[in-house]
């Protein structure tokens, strides 16, 4: 299998969290796809945003991870989906330089990198005149691989602001400003504490979109914008991706997957690759009290179930079904389905509800705590047995658990972590996000971008 970069598209990154990314993201969406097909991706790990991607775009979106993935299945991924040839816009995280420890492996300039797209830099200029100059420069001049394609200003206060960032960027030779966003506090979306609130969670999702779309057409230049996104004339021939990429077979030839407002943190790319591998997909809400239906594997994925755990334990026809099917099929487990899996799950005011009681374990939200970072994770047993990049990222603390762990676990710096999970019998689970099998990459595979040849 081969693949060819996408015609035309772009990397939105800033100098760090909280600069405006996912706005405009989101606004540069709704807006190009009123005139055009347009699809999106998310750099790393993330559940949430991909979500809002789709609706304002209408197209899925895809999570991208350039620490976890190698740069054969960012490529196919980015490649290979129906529209690959339409405008691509891929969200950044965190800072554009930012990664995994020690050296940020895994960035969205990696990403750009690896994809040969350029970036578009979003500046939170609402504290700022002409040092933009000097941040702007310092990230455009830090990596000599990348390129830019423009300038997004931020939270401009008035004309005269923008005039202002305008013209010390332009004297400094910098990529051109190419649009700017005046403060619009009343744009910004609720959050929890894992981000933002789920899509379908918002009733005004598609009025807020579109106010969002109005705000990029009113502010950007999206002619421009759209040129400076094409990486490749149209009479350049592109050379074919180097490393093809074999996709891993799935874990089972029937999986029942459950999928509703509590059990919404399932990576598409997983499941594209279990469909494309053969394997057949069910899928079934705990919260509607559907039984899990008959299948080779159950799969809990992550989600909220902790502000559902009273509606979760109750729902009697979910709970036997998974019980009786603990008895034959292998069941798995992420995060949030770990928890469902144990004896009990204790809320935020402090009440413990009962839970399936398949493994021995008890955790808690009543004093929470954050577990965050990349993992390498290993197991010998059960539907995912190998070698795992994948992630955890939690508030759940662990009251009790007993039983034999499912793996062995090494942070982002191969540093030894205490083993994750457990597995009993047919049962096994972790707070662990499973995101692609291992892999040993050459550094010069790691951010080796595409090139374009005559």
């Amino acid at each position: 299998m081969t693949a060819t970069p996408p015609r035309h598209g772009f990397v939105i990154a800033a100098p760090a969290s909280g600069s405006g990314k996912t706005t405009l993201t989101l606004a540069l969406l709704r807006a190009f796809s009123r005139k055009m097909p347009v699809r999106a991706a998310k750099s790393g790990p993330d559940y949430i945003d991909p979500q809002f991607h789709q609706a304002a775009c209408g197209m899925p979106s895809l999570n991208l991870d350039a620490w976890a993935m190698p740069p054969g299945q960012i490529r196919a991924l980015a490649t290979g989906q129906p529209g690959y040839d339409s405008l691509l816009i891929v969200e950044g995280a965190m800072g554009l330089f930012d990664g995994a420890p020690p050296e940020g492996d895994g960035s969205a300039a990696d990403l750009a990198d690896i994809l040969g797209l350029p970036v578009l830099l979003v500046i939170d200029a609402g504290k700022m005149a002409q040092s933009v100059a000097a941040l702007v420069a310092g990230f455009v001049n830090h990596r000599p691989s990348l390129s830019f394609c423009g300038i997004i200003l931020n939270r401009v206060g008035s004309p005269r602001h923008e005039a202002m960032l305008r013209h010390a960027l332009k004297r400094a030779g910098l990529p051109p400003v190419v649009g700017a966003l005046p403060r619009q506090a009343d744009l910004s979306h609720p959050s929890r504490h894992l981000g933002l609130v789920q899509a379908q969670e918002r009733p005004d999702l598609e009025l807020w979109l579109d106010r969002l779309g109005d705000l990029a057409q009113a502010h950007i230049d999206l002619e421009s914008l759209y040129a400076a996104g094409s990486r490749a004339p149209a009479h350049l021939r592109s050379t074919p991706c180097p490393v093809p990429y074999p996709a891993p077979p799935p874990p089972a030839g029937h999986i029942a997957i459950a999928s509703d407002r509590a059990f919404a943190f399932c990576y598409p790319h997983l499941l594209s690759q279990w469909q494309g591998a053969g394997a057949r997909l069910s899928f079934f809400s705990p919260l509607a009290d559907e039984p899990v239906p008959d299948a080779d594997l159950v799969y809990l994925p992550g989600g909220y179930p902790e502000l559902h755990a009273g509606r979760i334990s109750n729902n009697a026809q979910f709970m036997n079904s998974l019980r009786k099917a603990a008895r034959t099929t292998d069941i798995y487990g992420e995060c949030g389905g770990y928890m469902v899996l144990g004896d009990a799950l204790t809320d935020a005011s402090g009440v413990a509800h009962p839970m399936a009681g398949l493994l021995k374990l008890h955790t808690s939200f009543a004093q929470r705590k954050l577990h965050l970072g990349y993992r390498h994770l290993e197991t010998t047993t059960g539907p995912f047995a190998g070698r795992w990049r994948g992630h955890e990222f939690h508030y759940a603390t662990t009251v009790s658990a007993n039983g034999p762990p499912l793996f062995t676990a090494r942070d982002a710096m191969h540093n030894r972590l205490p083993e994750m999970g457990l597995h009993v019998g047919r049962v096994c689970g972790s707070f662990a996000h499973l995101i692609a099998p291992a892999h040993d990459r050459s550094a010069s595979e790691q951010t080796a971008p595409w090139v374009f040849d005559s």
